[in-house]
């Protein structure tokens, strides 16, 4: 009889140590805070790492353009127009100064124009009012001047 006593309280603590296994309300929502707070003092900081990433992007996307507009002017003499834009880069251009010699592939690998790291279209102007061509990104706001991440990248401003 004692044997069968002493399974039935084994079994009794067994049973409730079960229930008492889990977390409280209490527990969880300490847990929610303290995972809140951190991600309220880590947020602002991967924001501004996000938009330097986007500007260090859209910088190489400027110099990648630069090196194929240098490979159009050392096949055909010239730069493409301010008309003609980048998309000269990708096709033959069928109106204004026709290239001679234009590559099969064009001269992008992708065969389409990059945009920015915003998807913002570059503006290309040739000749450029800073040198024999200008390539702008209008920066995060899409608009002209602008401060921080609004601020415009520009080809001869690019270190």
């Amino acid at each position: 009889m004692k044997k069968n006593q002493k399974s039935k309280i084994k079994n009794q603590k067994l049973t409730d140590n079960n229930y008492r296994r889990g977390f409280t309300f209490i527990e969880i929502m300490v847990v929610v805070v303290i995972i809140g707070l951190l991600i309220a003092i880590v947020s602002p900081n991967l924001m501004d790492r996000v938009e330097e990433a986007r500007k260090t992007q859209t910088k190489t996307q400027i110099r990648n353009l630069e090196q194929a507009l240098n490979l159009f002017k050392l096949d055909n003499g010239f730069y493409p127009s301010t008309e003609q834009g980048l998309k000269a880069l990708i096709e033959k251009p069928a109106t204004g100064r026709i290239p001679a010699t234009y590559p099969e592939a064009g001269y992008l690998e992708k065969g389409k124009i990059p945009v920015d790291a915003w998807h913002n279209p570059f503006i290309y102007l040739s000749p450029g009012l800073f040198g024999e061509f200008d390539i702008i990104s209008l920066g995060r706001d899409g608009q002209e001047g602008g401060e921080g991440p609004d601020a415009d990248i520009c080809s001869w401003d690019i270190e």
